[in-house]
């Protein structure tokens, strides 16, 4: 789906993986697109095809804590930020998600001085609902887990910021719970589809924490990119789930990928923090956006597989 009115749109982190896969559709709907990346983990390379495009795009490369980024939101004057930078689907306890609060700050300070109408921001749904009885499966949002590590006390401390800049100074949000987000360009310390992926590329026995038995919710980088371009004219004032709903154990996972190779994946111990399974309900969004995913796992994971064995 297409936005019909056109927006001028910054996406912060639009230098890294699914960052710049949003880029690339914002300027294939006509969008005007700034983005805004200090390159830490992101990639200039992961612009290459945005950059092909002919639309209406600028790259500033640029801490968005510092005053230079509000400064930049005042000359630019966009209608929606997309914050694709808060917590990385990796995160642990370090001085990365403890910046995640005065990082979300800096970008409504700037959206309320320079009256920018919508903020979306993109959370792992990991961390949005920790460990969740199967019997709560696949979870639908609301739901209160109970914090298992400081990135999870962190993505709720975003969701209240959110609501707290909604109801006092009428910044529009919404909020994606995002499950394991895979496809092309994603760095291997991101998700166990790319470490796989990595693995084979360069035939070397991948690494597979735990058992092998832990389940996960794997939605394509497509999908997750059209979910999130709906966001632009609704879901204000939501948290919405982007996933499939469906469970697939980490073992499921490899014996799909590494069809036919002579690799076999070693098993470490369980990481701390690491949950045993999680798919999400995507009916909220379904009625709040008009989306679910539509590319299945076997067809996801076939397309990274064409990419690396031609």
């Amino acid at each position: 789906m297409a936005v019909t009115r056109k927006s001028k749109v910054f996406v912060c982190g639009g230098a890294g993986f699914i960052g710049s896969h949003l880029v690339e559709r914002l300027l294939a709907d006509g969008h005007t697109v700034d983005v805004v990346d200090d390159l830490s983990t992101g990639s200039l390379a992961n612009l290459s095809v945005a950059r092909t495009l002919g639309g209406a795009l600028k790259f500033h490369q640029l801490d968005i804590s510092t005053v230079e980024f509000a400064e930049l939101v005042g000359l630019r004057q966009p209608d929606v930020i997309f914050h694709m930078a808060l917590l990385p689907p990796s995160a642990t306890e370090s001085a990365s998600v403890l910046r995640a609060a005065p990082m979300l700050l800096s970008v409504l300070e700037a959206a309320r001085r320079h009256r920018v109408t919508k903020v979306v921001a993109c959370l792992p749904a990991v961390l949005v609902y920790g460990e969740v009885p199967a019997k709560y499966l696949p979870v639908k949002e609301g739901r209160k887990a109970d914090a298992i590590g400081v990135p999870h006390v962190m993505a709720q401390t975003i969701v209240d910021l959110l609501g707290v800049y909604r109801e006092m100074h009428d910044i529009e949000f919404t909020v994606l719970a995002m499950t394991n987000v895979y496809g092309l360009r994603q760095r291997p310390e991101d998700g166990v589809v790319a470490a796989f992926a990595s693995g084979i590329i360069r035939n070397q026995d991948p690494e597979m924490y735990g058992n092998g038995k832990q389940t996960r919710d794997f939605l394509y980088i497509d999908d997750a990119v059209d979910v999130l371009v709906r966001t632009i004219a609704k879901g204000g004032g939501l948290v919405l789930n982007a996933g499939t709903g469906v469970q697939t154990t980490i073992e499921e996972l490899w014996k799909m990928l590494g069809a036919g190779s002579t690799l076999r994946a070693k098993k470490l111990p369980t990481r701390p923090g690491d949950v045993q399974r999680l798919a999400v309900s995507t009916v909220r969004t379904r009625i709040q956006l008009g989306w679910s995913s539509w590319t299945s796992l076997a067809e996801g994971i076939e397309t990274l597989r064409e990419s690396f064995t031609r």
